[in-house]
This record gives C-alpha cells, structure tokens and sequence, in this order.
C-alpha cells in the first residue's frame, strides 16, 4: 500500500524515467542528478529501484542507464489501449454538433498525417476524409498544425527535397521554403488552415495537442464546404477557437502542456 509519504520519492522516480525516455540514448547517474537536482545518493538509490523493477536498465561498462523492458510493455499496453481514440471521440462527438462541421483526429505518421477518428454532424457533409485515410503531412490543416511546432530540422528531414512535395489539387506548398513561411504564420497565429489543398470545395482548421515536454503529438481539426477562387486567405478564427478549446481540452487529459 502507496502511503502519503511515499509520493514524493514516486514523483522523483517518474522523473527520473521521464528524464532517460527524453534522451536519446543513456544517460549517466551524475547527469540524471545534476538536471533533476537531485542528491547523488537519492539518484542511486531511485536508479536501483527502477532498475529492480524493470523500469531501467544498468549499462555496467557504460556506466549509464537507459530505459528497461517493462518501460516498453507499459508504452506498448498505452499504444494497444488507443487512448489518444478514446479520450478523443467524446469531445469531438460534441464539437462536431456544436460547430456542425465534421470533427478529426489526426496524427503524424512519417511525412504523412494519419487520420484516427472522425466525428460528423448530425446532418453529415460528404467528401470528408475517413479514418486510416493517409494523406501528404504539408497539405492538411491537421498536419501543419503538427509540424508547426516541430523542430525546423525535424521538418527538413521529413521533407529533404521538392519531390517530397505531392500535391492533390493546384494549391498548397511545394517546396521546404513555402512549407517553411506557413508554418511560421501558423505557429504565431496558433492554428492551422487548409483552402481546398486536398479536395476543391474543401477547407479545415486544426489546432495541436501536445504531450508533458510540450511536444505536439496530434491534432483537432474541423472540414468543411468551401470554395473560394483565386484562394482567399480566409483564417477562420470563430472556427478555430472552438477547435483550440477542444485541442487545449485534449493536452490536459494526456496530460500535457502548451
């Protein structure tokens, strides 16, 4: 039994093993000590302990810790689980007769933007992208929401060249500069907007989820009708409010933050 003294060491544990999952490879007891501010005993002793239960493992000759097997079946039973799906559907069940335009769930999957769930209106649009539908990351408003927020050097390595840029219909960026110059607008303005890039007639704005490092892990975003010629520059920002409440509603239940 888990008494009220107890919390404060599983809290220093948890951030410890948040700590080694950030890394890139293991990291070493002095470093773990010295970012967390940490006792070099207290940094032992919380290593040894997760080390027995699985949670790291020890790299004698490396003298580092890295991350242990049962680390990776707790990420693999939250992968299985589809929490991101489940914790979603509801609020976006809600959003979409509240708005009365369809409601997504996207993530990014390589250079592509993978939809999970989708919520329509009581009276349902058509034409709007199901779930499983894998489309460019760069033309959806879903994707860019995503990619605005990563790394630039991330974002070149996802799109290395112009043939990385396909295109569905005449509009949306086609090399890294344009990609570039949007995602910079949208990461100022806190929301993405797509004007028929994937299918004329169509738009949608997407506002990002984050996890606990403030990553951007998914995106909500919203399709709609809408035709415009030349394309018009419409933003959306009634829309897009109602889309960053159910994207901020959706960062606090993975518990993340902005």
């Amino acid at each position: 039994m888990v008494t009220s003294s107890d919390v404060p060491a599983l809290r220093r544990g948890l951030a410890v093993l948040r700590l080694i999952a950030g890394r890139p490879g293991p990291v070493s007891a002095a470093t773990v000590a010295r970012e967390l501010g940490l006792p070099r005993s207290t940094t032992y002793h919380l290593l040894a302990e997760l080390a027995e239960a699985g949670f790291v493992t020890h790299l004698p000759e490396e003298r580092r810790y890295g991350l242990g097997v049962t680390a990776f079946e707790v990420g693999s039973a939250y992968l299985r689980q589809d929490p991101l799906e489940r914790l979603a559907r509801p609020l976006l069940r809600r959003f979409a007769d509240r708005v009365g335009h369809t409601g997504h769930l996207g993530v990014l999957h390589g250079a592509e933007t993978l939809y999970v769930v989708r919520e329509q209106p009581s009276h349902p649009q058509s034409l709007v992208t199901s779930v499983g539908v894998r489309l460019p990351a760069q033309l959806p408003a879903s994707g860019r929401a995503i990619l605005a927020f990563l790394p630039a050097a991330q974002v070149r390595a996802l799109f290395p060249s112009k043939d990385s840029f396909v295109a569905r219909t005449d509009r949306g960026p086609r090399d890294l500069p344009s990609l570039r110059r949007m995602l910079t607008a949208e990461r100022r303005r806190g929301w993405a907007v797509e004007d028929g890039y994937v299918t004329a007639g169509f738009a949608s704005v997407a506002a990002p989820i984050f996890d606990h490092g403030g990553r951007p892990i998914a995106a909500i975003s919203a399709t709609f009708r809408h035709s415009c010629s030349p394309e018009c520059g419409e933003t959306w920002p009634d829309l897009a409010a109602e889309v960053q409440k159910v994207a901020q509603e959706m960062t606090i239940r993975v518990g993340g933050k902005n």
